[in-house]
């Protein structure tokens, strides 16, 4: 744990005791701060004081006694509406605070040998960060991985080396100062605006970590080429990257970066491309989109100081991310792949990119614009196995491109594709371009969810 020393002998309100907000909760104590913790949700309150912390309810409190009021990243601060305890605090003239701001000035105050890579974007996030990690410890590196993709970042150990951190966008707004030392923006599409307001507020909030950080790194495919040439004119140093059809598109990276040209990678140093490493049979980095998250990975290790062909070298090494094209069986020549974390259009496309032949398992709670936008993936879908709230608005987008099947639930879903794959052949896809919430707690619990459906599956037919 890495205590919060630098507000010691202050007094903030902690609101939001999920998993960060109690480790958040725990390092404050830890380093001297009088804390006051609350949620609405009165078990995590009960749960809270159960281990120790000090509770109250602040919808009661004094906010003008409070030195900061701390919130957790799935509080709104903006958008549909300030949550009350944001209202309070800035009707108090106290600051608003997150996780990653408390740990970032932790970082620079006492730990400078510390050393933070940030990574954010819309998609591929969670990919990159778990890759740069499993990079840095293969090359013999201290690193430590945490943030959004699952570990809360005050829950790392305060000892030298590499921080390698998932931001979100509900983190970055809440820690309007974090300066990494590398800080990655993969790429950029609408996502979350009912908590940013409007797409140009979500892109500022993930254009600001890069524009603080000493180095970046930036994507060049997906809306933020503009991001990278307008820093670079102002003199920070920035790596880009991308994704190719041939060697004449490097000459988008610039000076410097790491591009894919199909499964070959090329460092760009000095203007000059050189081939550093292959992607070529990995299975946990198939597809277009895993290329931009090896080539953020390389070049986020170029900027700690790595050889890039030395980081290229340990990508075969990678494992892949749970809930992302996730490999979770095969029946025969019918393989199981549960995608569980691609909960808006966008973060599908990449799976149904993937695959010749899909059984899309699909829906949920639908995102603003639903799946209209995958409709030229629709070549490769034998069939989409519509579940949840999402199944009304995804029939009507879907009709006369692909043939839907409503299923209702996950395990009805699964039923179906198993059987007309285990006939026709193709891959099942769990890839639901939706978020959870209508039938499950969070996108983990869906494809939990999904692997155990498919492994009580392949256990019948094997028995």
């Amino acid at each position: 744990m890495i205590a919060v020393e630098h507000l010691a002998g202050c007094r903030a309100a902690v609101f939001g005791l999920g998993g960060s907000g109690i480790a958040t909760a725990h390092a404050l104590a830890a380093g001297g701060t009088e804390i006051v913790c609350f949620d609405d949700d009165r078990a995590r309150v009960e749960g809270a004081s159960d281990q120790g912390l000090p509770t109250a309810d602040l919808r009661v409190a004094d906010f003008a006694a409070f030195d900061a009021l701390v919130l957790s990243p799935g509080v709104p601060l903006t958008h549909p509406a300030p949550h009350w305890t944001v209202e309070r605090a800035r009707a108090a003239g106290v600051p608003v605070l997150g996780d990653v701001a408390l740990f970032d000035a932790e970082r620079r105050d006492r730990l400078p040998d510390m050393k933070l890579a940030a990574i954010t974007g819309t998609n591929g996030k969670s990919t990159t960060t778990a890759l740069l990690g499993h990079v840095l410890s293969a090359l013999g590196a201290s690193a430590q991985v945490g943030g959004n993709i699952g570990r809360p970042v005050l829950d790392l150990d305060p000892v030298p080396g590499a921080a390698v951190v998932e931001v979100s966008s509900y983190q970055a707004d809440l820690a309007p100062d974090l300066a990494a030392d590398v800080g990655c923006l993969i790429n950029l599409s609408p996502d979350h605006i009912d908590r940013h307001g409007t797409f140009e507020a979500y892109a500022a909030v993930k254009t600001r970590l890069v524009a603080n950080a000493r180095q970046a790194v930036i994507g060049v495919d997906d809306g933020c080429a503009a991001i990278a040439d307008r820093l670079a004119r102002h003199g920070k140093p920035v790596r880009r990257i991308g994704v190719f059809d041939d060697l004449a598109g490097l000459a988008a990276l610039g000076p410097a970066g790491v591009g894919a040209v199909g499964e070959a990678l090329y460092a760009v140093e000095g203007g000059a491309a050189r081939l550093v490493g292959s992607l070529a049979g990995i299975a946990s980095l198939r597809g277009a989109h895993n290329a931009q998250n090896a080539a953020a990975a390389v070049a986020m290790a170029m900027a700690l100081g790595h050889d890039a062909a030395a980081a290229a070298a340990t990508l075969a090494g990678f494992g892949g991310l749970a809930h992302r094209m996730e490999e979770v069986g095969r029946d025969g020549c019918v393989l199981f792949v549960n995608d569980s974390k691609a909960t808006n259009a966008a973060s599908a496309l990449p799976a149904l990119s993937s695959f010749e032949r899909i059984h899309w398992i699909a829906g949920g709670v639908a995102k603003e614009g639903g799946v209209a936008s995958l409709a030229p993936s629709a070549p490769r879908i034998a069939s989409a196995y519509l579940i949840g709230e999402a199944a009304d608005l995804f029939e009507r987008q879907l009709a006369g491109l692909v043939p839907v099947v409503r299923c209702g639930t996950l395990d009805a879903a699964l039923e179906a594709a198993a059987t007309a794959a285990r006939r026709e052949g193709g891959v099942v896809l769990l890839s639901p371009a939706c978020a959870s919430f209508d039938q499950f707690r969070s996108f983990e619990h869906r494809g939990d969810a999904f692997r155990a459906l498919v492994q009580a599956r392949l256990n019948r037919e094997s028995a």
